[in-house]
């Protein structure tokens, strides 16, 4: 599956759109994590479990994402962008979205 930010992809043609797709998380942050947090923040530096914890979401966010293109028959996404958006507090979600296509090589 090709993945781009892009309208786009260099060396392809989209041959069919199938509309978009998309994949989120619901995240909620962790007590003992937070007291970390505040730690960290009177010394500064990275809050690696904080980091761990995104780029974890952003990974189940987009195989959602994915799995909703493949049933379509997609082989392609393009226009893809990430959003984030708080649902309570302490809890946030992560919504990946863009448009499934079929592709072919730009050269037939």
């Amino acid at each position: 599956m090709i993945i781009v930010t892009t309208d786009k992809i260099e060396g392809k043609r989209i041959v069919k759109t199938l509309g978009l797709v998309r994949g989120s998380t619901i995240r909620a942050r962790h007590v003992g994590h937070d007291i970390m947090a505040m730690l960290r923040n009177l010394v500064g530096g990275e809050i690696t479990d904080y980091t761990k914890m995104l780029a974890e979401s952003r990974e189940q966010a987009v195989s959602r994402m994915i799995e909703h293109a493949r049933t379509l028959g997609a082989d392609a996404i393009v226009g893809t962008r990430f959003v984030t958006s708080m649902v309570m507090s302490g809890a946030a979600e992560l919504l990946v979205y863009g448009t499934a296509v079929i592709t072919e090589d730009a050269a037939k």
